[in-house]
């Protein structure tokens, strides 16, 4: 959430912030004939709509694929792809762009920021659209329909969709002596291993953890804070809802800090957290399936695992993106709901998934040869995929920002040693109980 950021990520959030300098060109796609007028409709009766895409090299020349393919097949619709800024900077200028009256028909909105976008009347509803669309919206992953429903309407397509688990170096876990995690395993034993695989006159740690304060770094609590029966909201919708139980989070990495087995990342995007592990420094990196691709570039010998427990269950966290439709007229809106709609098919699904780094969408698109080839083709892929059917996402909820903000520079407070874990919790709540009071 992905990560993060913001979602995504925590979250392929990594991705998404690479190459910013030569995704600030826009891209277009345009076929030859009429030029478009305002409304976006040309004389020949061909519809032109914009997608502010969000995304850098590897994501943006899949899109670019996939909106070729669609234009032929759907030659009264042109797709233009642009916009200029990454997906982390796009929250802000789509807000800009709806307040001068002059927004794209599409852009990729992380979900963590769908609640402060959707309030707006030029954001269209597409639950009429995923409720008579090919797929049945009950075959597409829980996380994908919670992360775009807000107060029960459908108010964007999901666009990626990810989970976290934990990446294991295996040649580092020989040579401690120590055996490969398994599914069950709880956090005591994250916890223990991590310090046995840390070896200080070495410069090797048992694992890493964003220190920013970002999305990124809040997005990897979560997971432990559901598995002990917290929320992020209580369900008076006043209070955090993880008061006691993030103190119990907490306490994980505060044993992490005092044993020293943590790298900390100190700065945004977690590149330098992942260069650690993939130099033979870390043995164990809580992680996405974007990051996969890397780390067998690196040649890492690697093993996949789900995320530990406190309680047995399994639970993680899906940080998943959006496809937002924005209302410029009929003709257009149309348009691009014809498009994201197509987008979200098995068949153009894959696509991306393979292409992008995502995971599917529907059981439907796991269900194709091509993924199953493409998770039998990667080691550990299928870990991140099966994780999906206990993956819970943050709430589509307005207040969610300053709720992270305030449980990210707790977590940073701990991880630097600066405050137990019952003085950084006190200190998150006030704040972000103080954010949800405020009426929105």
């Amino acid at each position: 959430m992905h990560a993060v950021t913001r979602g995504a990520q925590p979250e392929r959030r990594t991705v998404l912030r690479a190459g910013a300098a030569a995704a600030a060109t826009a891209t277009a796609l345009w076929a030859s004939g009429c030029a478009a007028g305002d409304d976006g409709v040309s004389a020949d009766g061909t519809v032109t709509i914009e997608m502010w895409d969000g995304q850098t090299d590897t994501g943006k020349k899949a899109m670019e694929s996939l909106a070729a393919s669609f234009m032929r097949s759907h030659p009264r619709i042109r797709v233009r792809l642009g916009g200029g800024v990454l997906a982390d900077a796009m929250l802000q200028k789509v807000t800009a762009a709806l307040a001068a009256g002059s927004f794209p028909d599409i852009a990729y909105i992380f979900g963590s920021d769908l609640a402060s976008v959707a309030h707006s009347p030029q954001v269209a509803d597409l639950t009429d659209m995923v409720g008579h669309a090919g797929t049945p919206w009950t075959n597409y992953w829980v996380p994908a329909r919670q992360a775009v429903t807000v107060n029960g309407q459908v108010r964007a397509a999901p666009a990626l969709l990810d989970s976290l688990a934990v990446v294991c170096n295996r040649k580092l876990f020989r040579q401690a002596g120590l055996p490969l995690p398994e599914a069950d395993w709880r956090w005591d034993d994250f916890i223990a291993t991590a310090k046995a695989l840390t070896d200080a006159g070495r410069g090797r740690f048992g694992t890493g953890w964003p220190g920013v304060g970002d999305e990124d770094t809040v997005w990897r609590m979560w997971p432990m804070i559901w598995d002990l029966g917290g929320d992020v909201v209580a369900d008076d919708g006043k209070h955090i809802g993880f008061g006691d139980t993030g103190t119990r989070a907490l306490e994980v990495v505060a044993a992490l800090a005092r044993d020293k087995s943590v790298y900390v990342d100190p700065k945004p995007g977690s590149e330098q957290m992942y260069q650690v592990f993939m130099s033979d420094r870390m043995g164990m990196v809580p992680t996405g399936p974007w990051q996969l691709p890397d780390i067998r570039q690196a040649k890492i010998d690697y093993h996949v695992v789900p995320l530990p427990t406190f309680s047995g269950r399994p639970v993680t966290i899906s940080g998943p993106d959006t496809w937002t439709v924005f209302d410029n007229g009929a003709a257009r809106t149309k348009a691009a709901k014809t498009f994201v709609s197509w987008l979200m098919q098995p068949a153009q699904d894959v696509r991306w998934d393979i292409d992008a780094g995502s995971l599917p969408l529907s059981r439907r698109t796991r269900d194709l040869p091509a993924w199953q080839h493409q998770e039998k083709g990667t080691e550990g892929l299928e870990v991140f995929t099966k994780a999906l059917d206990s993956a819970r996402v943050r709430p589509v909820h307005a207040a969610y920002p300053q709720i992270s903000q305030a449980l990210g520079q707790a977590v940073v407070a701990v991880l630097l040693g600066r405050s137990s874990p019952a003085q950084a919790l006190r200190s998150c709540a006030a704040d972000a109980n103080a954010a949800l009071l405020i009426p929105r």
